[in-house]
């Protein structure tokens, strides 16, 4: 499909989408990436494989098997080591019969800081899934918590929530569209497994820091399932453009 091809419902493809790349501590560099399902009523599950691939290397390098509708952005990393020069990593996704590719590099054009907001100061919010536990911020890095589940009945999924601001820090740009949450917005997502999950509150606006929420996760089928949790602070989707701020983590749930 075209840019410019009529939105269509269903039967079109998924697109990567290349978010840019950070250094690593250790000297190495991390490719940020998300994707764009053109389909505006079909979410598509892929596994990996033939039609779900980056290369080269292993097929399966941590991308979503479950794709949603719209844009998502930044929803896993590859990481490369720091002698990976001019090389390319090219993830493939062929939804409906049409194949997409897109290469990823450590194009001088394309760093990007999760972290911190360069222009404005602004960070990530933070999560943890218990009070008092492990924090995460930023881009996905793995799994932070995992729970077990019945097949039909509702697991409480928990997230304690900030969105601290240094001293002196700006508000980051305000979203472009509709109001915000004072503190973040968090999301919930099916990133890979073998049912349909739903939850009873796909979005929950944080007015409080250091709040504890709550949502629902129900699955049909048995299985393994990674569940995508993000937050966005003011900056909205995206980060407004600047590819920061917001945070995604992974939540494994084991459904008998």
């Amino acid at each position: 499909s075209l840019p410019l091809d009529p939105p269509r419902e269903r039967g079109t493809s998924i697109t990567p989408a290349y978010e840019g790349w950070y250094a690593n501590p250790d000297g190495g560099f991390s490719m940020l990436i998300g994707y764009y399902n053109r389909n505006t009523k079909e979410a598509l599950d892929i596994p990996v494989g033939p039609n779900n691939r980056i290369e080269p290397g292993a097929p399966d390098q941590g991308q979503p098997t479950h794709f949603e509708i719209g844009r998502q952005w930044g929803v896993f990393v590859v990481k490369v080591p720091k002698d990976f020069g001019t090389r390319t990593v090219t993830w493939t996704i062929v939804s409906n019969g049409e194949a997409q590719s897109v290469p990823f590099t450590l194009n001088k054009g394309y760093p990007v800081s999760p972290y911190k907001e360069l222009g404005m100061g602004n960070r990530p919010p933070v999560l943890a899934f218990s009070q008092g536990g492990a924090k995460v911020t930023g881009p996905p890095v793995g799994v932070s918590a995992s729970l077990t589940a019945t097949v039909n009945q509702p697991v409480a999924i928990s997230v304690w929530v900030e969105d601290p601001k240094a001293p002196g820090e700006a508000e980051a740009p305000p979203a472009l569209l509709g109001p915000v949450a004072k503190v973040a917005t968090v999301s919930f997502h099916k990133f890979r497994g073998p049912g349909k999950v739903t939850f009873d509150k796909g979005r929950i606006p944080v007015d409080q820091e250091g709040a504890m929420i709550s949502a629902a996760a129900t699955f049909d089928a048995p299985g393994d399932y990674l569940l995508r949790v993000q937050a966005n602070d003011e900056s909205g989707e995206g980060g407004f453009g600047f590819q920061c701020c917001w945070t995604n983590t992974y939540v494994k749930v084991t459904v008998q």
